[in-house]
């Protein structure tokens, strides 16, 4: 029996295993277990604490401690969270190039607290959750089948990415034309800030998507909803406006039980379109995936920005995916602030902030990643499958500055006076822009 699989016969975590077997040798210790005194229960006993405490040790083995080979650092006794420290070596024991003290560049979504309604459920990170993300806010949503966000509108631009599933988005423009859309994975979305809009989760399972608003202080419990501005106005006023008696009125649902409520599936997508109306000029929907990506030996890249998403005026994105081992290149951007989401697989993020300080983290699917504006940094793929991450920014366009090509368009002998390098670095720099790098740098063999 492996450690693993006692601990998940028993329904413990690993790290409560870990306990459990330490509680058990105490027990023995304390005892006398001459083989003649040996009864059948004790000997299953001893037998299991035999099998799991060498599963602990190689358990134990494999969580990171503080200390370099050479000697540097020490052990860690505890207490320790080890499913966190596991999952973080790079923190536990950084990098020799690690050096000041940064801000906390990431957080998982799994950290946040989750409001569960009736049509699905929502969590965010923001300013608040995150302090150094102060560009942008984001939220991760899910709506069942015909679950409905409801309408309302924003003070931020609302930017979005489907993770999961299918929904159905509307919206209405101040000069009063309409757009509806569906959409799936890979699809984005845009409403400028001020515009009214929805979302509905489709068949067969609904959908999951990110969220992110131009605003690090936006609060998703604090936008404009349809039923909140019904339940604040007079039932004269509602009825004076809209032209019927006021006994038509009153029976709006609490906002309480509107912000992400069941519904049922709608019909098809041209049957919902007003009759007479005028459709918006330009789509508040892009196909992402459909783009053609830039491709490079160790991945590809898709960048969406007002260029080709024209309504997009205030969130610029790319879409990275590395394969294993492959390299984000070392980059920075000139325009604004990073803010990451990682879509899949595991991988390292490292980040030079000037002035002596540099600092490495683990990321891993569902977190959130943020470097602030022009920090130099990279994102190395560490696993077996292919990393996909988001890269936004409040910007209209995209912007990096490579190292690589940056270094291959400076006079060949400054940049060796600064470095010391010889002629084989600098015939390997490369003029062209290569966003991703292969687990070998793309040497010859």
């Amino acid at each position: 029996m492996t450690f693993r699989s006692w601990c998940l016969e028993r329904r413990c975590s690993e790290d409560q295993g870990v306990t459990r077997v330490r509680s058990i040798f105490l027990w023995f210790k304390g005892r006398d277990f001459a083989m003649k005194n040996l009864t059948r229960r004790s000997f299953v006993a001893a037998s299991m604490f035999s099998t799991v405490a060498v599963a602990s040790g190689a358990y134990a083995q494999t969580l990171p401690k503080p200390q370099r080979q050479n000697g540097v650092g020490g052990d860690d006794p505890g207490p320790r969270n080890a499913t966190i420290d596991r999952d973080n070596p790079t923190l536990m024991n950084p990098p020799q190039t690690d050096s000041g003290t940064l801000p906390n560049l990431r957080l998982p979504f799994g950290d946040a607290h989750v409001r569960q309604e009736s049509g699905g459920w929502t969590r965010q990170i923001t300013e608040r959750e995150l302090p150094i993300s102060t560009t942008i806010a984001g939220v991760d949503m899910r709506l069942n089948e015909g679950g409905i966000r409801e309408l309302h509108w924003h003070k931020e631009a609302e930017w979005a990415y489907m993770t999961y599933g299918k929904a159905r988005i509307t919206a209405v423009t101040a000069e009063g034309k309409y757009f509806v859309d569906d959409v799936e994975t890979g699809d984005l979305w845009y409403f400028p800030p001020g515009i009214p809009h929805s979302i509905q989760g489709l068949g067969p399972d609904g959908c999951e998507f990110l969220l992110a608003f131009d605003d690090g202080g936006f609060d998703e419990n604090s936008t404009f909803l349809l039923s909140d501005w019904f339940k604040h106005i007079p039932k004269k006023v509602l009825a004076k406006n809209f032209g019927i008696d006021p006994s038509h009125l009153g029976n709006t649902p609490d906002p309480s039980e509107e912000y992400i409520f069941a519904g049922k599936a709608p019909g098809s997508l041209d049957s919902v379109k007003p009759k007479g109306a005028d459709e918006v000029a330009e789509p508040f929907s892009h196909r992402m995936l459909k783009q053609e990506p830039i491709k490079t030996p160790g991945g590809t890249v898709r960048i969406t920005d007002s260029s080709i998403f024209k309504v997009s005026k205030t969130i610029a994105a790319a879409l990275v995916e590395l394969e294993p081992g492959g390299l984000r290149e070392l980059h920075w951007h000139p325009n604004n602030d990073e803010w990451q989401y990682y879509l899949s697989g595991t991988g390292r993020m490292g980040v030079f902030a000037g002035a002596g300080e540099a600092r490495t983290y683990d990321v891993h699917e569902g977190d959130v990643g943020y470097i602030p504006f022009a920090m130099g940094h990279y994102i190395e793929n560490t696993g077996t499958t292919t990393m996909r991450f988001l890269e936004l920014f409040k910007s209209d366009h995209y912007a990096d500055i490579s190292l690589n090509q940056w270094l291959a368009l400076t006079p060949p002998e400054l940049v060796k006076a600064h470095l010391g390098l010889d002629d084989t670095f600098m015939n390997a720099l490369k003029q062209q822009k290569s966003p991703v790098v292969s687990k070998d740098g793309g040497r010859k063999s």
